[in-house]
């Protein structure tokens, strides 16, 4: 039998999020504000700091015999302040404008985003509108992971599909709410090919700190490529896999596909990831779990162990509809 141990459990936790290392030019204007502001903010605590301990060092031996004396107002005095803090205002004003305008430029084409990426509890889908199946099975749907094409400006239209999500990838874009029923808009770009930390920004329920994404970014040739396989309905197990074959039958006697979509054989639910191409991820459950055969075994075997609080039901497979399950799972390329 299967057991849950506690290694699993404290195996992991979320991977800091690269905050001021941009990698898109999307990016690198917010990481250029954010140093600006804070160098701005330490230059004049270190003035304010300094001339306080220059004057009780300068004037330390002039003894506090009653009170000092007191001045109201000096029009010169009070002009010049507002002036300065007026001209770090303005400053900082136009560099935020010229920031937002770089990292948010208007939509161009004819207004189709390039993905549609829709908050879950606890999971990011992403959608590719111009990348239907030949088959009519609808488009390109994957989890936890967002494919892009480097050297190119995207359009991320993000929703929500239950409660208020915040889509951040800090190296690539900034960050964007996710609404129920409202499509917000931005501008996504990689300069070079990797795979770079996403995450929600808004707390949203129990497993908030486990609903990572990645986006994994790749040569314009290997995107379609990707894209191209993407679009293919689910490949039936391999004739000679007995157990895959018999967990194929499983996940359709078991109704995995009231929850889950599997273009090609039927199964249209919505309310879990898409799994047609289940095997070609690097991650499960919104990142919780790496996607190795045996953590998809932890997962089917009780994901309310992995992760309290998911919509995901314990099913109590025995071993061997685990393995089944888990071996056809592992087909789906």
């Amino acid at each position: 039998m299967l057991k849950q141990g506690p290694s699993l459990l404290l195996a992991s936790a979320p991977a800091a999020l690269p905050t001021l290392q941009p990698a898109s030019p999307l990016a690198a204007p917010i990481t250029t504000l954010t140093y600006v502001t804070l160098g701005l903010g330490l230059a004049i605590f270190a003035l304010v700091t300094g001339l306080t301990f220059y004057f009780v060092w300068r004037y330390r031996h002039r003894g506090a015999e009653g009170e000092p004396p007191q001045i109201f107002g000096n029009a010169r005095d009070e002009v010049v302040w507002m002036l300065m803090a007026g001209g770090i205002l303005v400053f900082l004003f136009i560099l935020t404008w010229i920031t937002m305008n770089r990292i948010d430029p208007q939509a161009g084409q004819d207004g189709t985003p390039d993905v549609i990426v829709t908050g879950h509890q606890w999971f990011w889908e992403a959608s590719y509108p111009r990348a239907t199946n030949p088959a009519g099975l609808g488009v390109v749907s994957t989890a936890g992971e967002i494919h892009i094409p480097t050297g190119k400006k995207l359009l991320l239209e993000v929703g929500s599909a239950d409660v208020i999500h915040d889509f951040w990838a800090p190296q690539l874009a900034r960050k964007m709410d996710a609404i129920p029923g409202q499509g917000n808009r931005l501008w996504i770009q990689a300069d070079k090919p990797g795979t770079y930390l996403g995450a929600c920004s808004e707390f949203c329920g129990a497993q908030h700190a486990w609903m990572r994404f990645k986006v994994i970014a790749q040569t314009p040739q290997d995107f379609q490529a990707w894209l191209a396989r993407q679009a293919q309905q689910a490949a039936p197990p391999p004739p000679a896999q007995a157990e895959a074959l018999a967990g194929a039958a499983l996940f359709v006697r078991q109704g995995c596909g009231e929850c889950h979509t599997l273009r090609g054989v039927g199964a249209r639910g919505t309310v879990g990831p898409d799994l047609t191409h289940f095997a070609s991820r690097g991650i499960i459950a919104g990142g919780v779990l790496d996607n190795t055969p045996d953590n998809l075994r932890r997962w089917l075997h009780n994901p309310q162990a992995v992760k309290p609080g998911v919509r995901m039901p314990n099913y109590r497979l025995n071993d061997a509809q685990l393995r089944q399950l888990t071996a056809y799972l592992e087909t789906l390329q």
